[in-house]
């Protein structure tokens, strides 16, 4: 399959959350044409087997690459956990997920103490993060916490004040106990509670949005390849950016504004058929 610096990246998670993904890459990447799929009628992931999940992640990654994508970013953690090796062998065109950018850029920031990672029960258990991490450096002491209330907060758009504020402290205490210099944000929910959870933390904590350190991998990917796209003349406007999800598309429009930092114009539904 011939790539085109002018085809899209594509972009898929289960639900909402991939957004976030896609926010830090339209941001660091504002020439570049999107394509994102919501798997909204299988949401969630993270209590489905490793097997269920690489089938749907597969049929996502071919409903995308039917419409000439240029690379693949997999924004779901339990689907970068799951399927991603089945994904990079399958595809014709280069597929990251959101693990190992966040594990690497975590890396690079500690400053000898501890790595901790947050995100749901699934991606925690999976052990994607602690395994990404003791590659880099098998010296690093981890600490993983599941936080699945952060999910429920932010697609409900409780993001400030007591509340999350109360959350944030009950799960995250025990990080400044244990040494903890540098904390991933293991679920793509979680940059919307990015202020409550710096707030828990402190400054001494540097705080890692896998999402931000995923468009990074992609920027520095694509100018590898030559794929990136050239910039269009200013009366070409913007990029396009389509969206496409597997449930009926209201609430993903709405709540997704909220994840996206701008308005979705429209979403159109599919019907992936297995």
């Amino acid at each position: 399959m011939r790539q085109d610096s002018h085809g899209p990246i594509g972009v898929f998670d289960s639900g909402i959350g991939g957004l976030t993904v896609l926010k830090a890459l339209m941001a660091r990447l504002p020439h570049e044409r999107t394509l994102y799929l919501g798997d909204t009628a299988r949401v969630p992931y993270g209590t489905k087997s490793g097997e269920v999940v690489t089938r749907y992640s597969l049929k996502n990654a071919e409903f995308l690459l039917e419409r000439g994508i240029k690379l693949l970013v997999v924004a779901c953690n339990t689907a970068s956990a799951a399927a991603l090796p089945a994904l990079q062998a399958a595809l014709p065109v280069p597929v990251l997920g959101v693990i190992a950018p966040g594990a690497r850029t975590a890396l690079q920031r500690t400053r000898g103490g501890g790595v901790g990672v947050i995100g749901t029960p699934g991606t925690v258990r999976s052990g994607a993060y602690q395994r990404a991490l003791e590659a880099g450096n098998p010296k690093v002491a981890v600490k993983a916490m599941a936080c699945p209330l952060f999910v429920p907060l932010a697609e409900e758009g409780w993001t400030t004040g007591d509340v999350p504020l109360l959350v944030a402290k009950e799960y995250l205490a025990g990080f400044a106990r244990d040494g903890v210099d540098t904390l991933v944000l293991g679920c793509t929910h979680y940059p919307l509670l990015k202020g409550v959870i710096a707030e828990v933390v402190g400054p001494h904590v540097s705080l890692v949005d896998s999402a931000e350190a995923t468009a990074e991998a992609v920027a520095q990917l694509l100018e590898e390849k030559g794929l990136l796209a050239p910039p269009a003349p200013v009366s070409a406007g913007a990029p396009e950016h389509a969206f496409f999800v597997t449930d009926v598309p209201e609430r993903f429009v709405e709540v997704g504004a909220r994840f996206l930092g701008r308005p979705i114009p429209s979403a159109e539904q599919v019907d992936l058929r297995f």
